[in-house]
């Protein structure tokens, strides 16, 4: 996770979007935010992940010592990307 390559938080990633190609949300978001995330990330056309965690596990998973309610990717290469929504669609249907 470098700087400028990601950001953190649901403020940053809602001023962020449009220079996003990816946003993952954590469970611990509020409703009203997480609908707010998604309408921008909906008319940006940046692809959203609803992570099945807590904040404090997606924050464990970045390798931060934090919570990380929200994060959004700007650097990602379309074959990455392509691969980890592939993946989130599968663990959905399961």
């Amino acid at each position: 996770m470098e700087d400028n390559k990601c950001s953190f938080g649901t403020k940053q990633v809602v001023t962020s979007i449009k220079n996003s190609k990816l946003v993952i949300l954590s469970e611990s978001i509020p409703k009203n935010m997480s609908q707010k995330i998604h309408e921008n990330a909906k008319n940006s056309k940046v692809s959203t992940i609803d992570f099945k965690g807590s904040s404090v596990a997606l924050g464990r998973l970045c390798g931060a010592q934090f919570r990380i309610s929200a994060l959004s990717l700007k650097t990602l290469s379309d074959t990455n990307l392509k691969s980890i929504l592939k993946e989130a669609e599968q663990e959905t249907r399961e």
